[in-house]
């Protein structure tokens, strides 16, 4: 019952304020205004109206200017029409079409989850939004920072023109920064880089990066000394763009900053520079460290980790203070060796490739701690040859390998990633999957797509539940290719429950399978949609 206006505000502590005291208390503890609730809720009605009446005239102001035009090309009808489902959806939470009850998804697919790959597409085929839409996708995107990037992009100059009328919208405004400042305008980029809000800042240092590194570094450069340590460091690893050997210099300061973080950040940076000084310095210490057993022959590598992280190594970006239950010598050698150029190891040890150096025998119960750091190194370095040898033969389970599969696969080139999770998860089921297929390519290759399917089939088969692989499954709907709808839909019958089978296993895989057979189909709606394309017997927008 707040009044909006102004106009009766010199009455707050009046009969507003006694009407507002009595609903808070309640009629038990206070006796209303009136004598009963009906009176007092009367009374507020008649109060709110006055209050309202006696709002004060707003100051005229000058009228906005109008939204910017954007010219690319429009919408299809369908694809408006789908947009608009996608994003209706999203804003009542994602109810099932099927109206399952709580707890279980049902038979249709979540629309939600449909919308990155829409917006993906729209971007990649040139459309603009529909004005009426604007709202709603800058609502979709305040919520899902995954969405900004694509909404921003497919929103255009009007989702900035709005935003500066919407404080709920501010995102856009800071992240469509990059599009705002061009890099032939130096002189505007000086004025935000001087003037704007820290995210402002960050975004313009980061669009900056993106063009020209170092006219961003020179930026960085004029008031490094006088911005706070939190600031420093968001700026520093804005650098990781366009790093190059230029950038040196500026890192090397930075290793005796005031903040600890500053120089860790500034010490990775330069360990990412195969030809940079601090690289010199840690492949020299490595080595000192790893080698051949040159009294014994070239079959083992010995190590002999450090006694002390002297003040040199700190000032490198070593730090001192292990992890609880990490030893302090074998945590200083894994940060000596992640910091070091792979490339050592070939010198190290006589000339021979990375698969061979990763096979040889470690004496004295190193190998874990040295291989955990070459697996740290290959992802920082993003050395493919390195990553294939440490990540090994598909057939070995993760727990026998030092480092995290998923982060050497990343490393991989697309089709050997979908390529090994295939292999993977034809040894394994399904069981670790999750984690290596969130880095393959999407739509999943043909070879991976059967495999899941085929594990997925193999899980059912084996009396499971479905929702012990929803993770798996939520993939699935996004990533197989569309045109595998078609060969999954026998999938989606519900089969005869055998002796010993949980009980309604069959009937919730089944609907498991209807939803990612819906889904499928869907994807290949929304894609003729965008394409312009209508095919027969496909679902219309609205319709699942």
């Amino acid at each position: 019952m707040a009044a909006t206006g102004g106009g009766g505000r010199a009455g707050e502590g009046g009969a507003w304020g006694e009407l507002v005291a009595a609903a808070l208390l309640g009629a038990e503890r206070r006796r209303p205004p009136g004598g009963s609730v009906t009176a007092l809720l009367d009374a507020a009605a008649a109060e709110t109206v006055r209050r309202r009446a006696g709002a004060r005239p707003a100051v005229p102001r000058q009228r906005p200017e109008p939204a910017p035009e954007d010219g690319r090309k429009p919408l299809p009808a369908a694809a408006e029409r789908r947009l608009a489902t996608l994003l209706a959806d999203r804003a009542l939470g994602g109810a099932s079409p099927s109206g399952a009850a709580a707890g279980r998804r049902g038979s249709g697919p979540d629309l939600g989850e449909l919308l990155p790959q829409w917006l993906a597409e729209a971007n990649s085929q040139g459309y603009r939004a529909p004005a009426a839409l604007l709202p709603a996708l800058l609502d979709a995107a305040r919520a899902r920072t995954d969405l900004r990037a694509e909404t921003l992009a497919f929103a255009g100059p009007r989702a900035l023109w709005l935003a500066r009328y919407n404080t709920d919208w501010k995102f856009a405004l800071r992240d469509g920064v990059r599009r705002q400042v061009p890099g032939e305008r130096p002189e505007e980029a000086e004025q935000l880089w001087q003037e704007g809000l820290f995210a402002e800042r960050v975004a313009l240092l980061t669009a900056q990066r993106q063009r020209d590194p170092q006219a961003a570094l020179a930026l960085l450069s004029s008031t490094w000394q006088t911005e706070r340590a939190e600031d420093r460091l968001m700026f520093l690893d804005s650098l990781r763009l366009g790093l190059g050997p230029a950038d040196e210099p500026f890192l090397e300061r930075a290793l005796t900053d005031r903040s600890r973080t500053v120089r860790a950040t500034a010490a990775e940076l330069l360990a990412a520079l195969p030809g940079s000084a601090l690289a010199a310095r840690m492949a020299k210490r490595a080595r000192a460290c790893v080698g051949p057993d040159r009294m014994g022959g070239r079959g083992i590598i010995v190590v002999e980790a450090p006694h002390e992280c002297d003040a040199d190594m700190q000032r490198d970006g070593v730090v001192p203070r292990p992890p609880s239950g990490r030893g302090e010598r074998a945590w200083w050698l894994v940060q000596l060796v992640e910091s070091t150029p792979l490339r050592v190891w070939s010198e190290q040890f006589d000339g021979l490739p990375p698969a061979r150096i990763v096979a040889l025998p470690v004496a004295d119960g190193w190998r874990e701690d040295l291989h955990a750091a070459w697996c740290g190194a290959a992802v920082r370095q993003r050395d493919v040859e390195w990553a294939r040898a440490l990540i090994g033969e598909p057939t070995e389970p993760f727990s026998e390998g030092p480092g995290d599969p998923a982060k050497l696969l990343s490393v991989l080139p697309e089709e050997e990633r979908g390529e090994w999770a295939a292999r993977f998860i034809a040894a394994h089921g399904l069981s670790e999957a999750f984690r290596i297929l969130g880095v393959c390519g999407v739509p999943w290759s043909l070879p991976l797509g059967r495999a899941v399917v085929d594990a997925l089939e193999i899980a059912r088969d084996a009396g499971s539940y479905p929702w012990s692989f929803s993770g798996v499954m939520g993939l699935a709907e996004r990533c197989l290719d569309p045109s595998d709808a078609e060969r999954l839909a026998p999938l989606a019958a519900v089969p005869d429950e055998k002796e010993g089978e949980s009980p309604g296993a069959g009937a919730y895989w089944a609907e498991s399978f209807q939803r990612l057979v819906a889904t499928l189909r869907l994807r290949s709606s929304m894609l003729a949609e965008l394409r312009g394309e209508r095919r027969e017997g496909e679902p219309q927008a609205g319709q699942v």
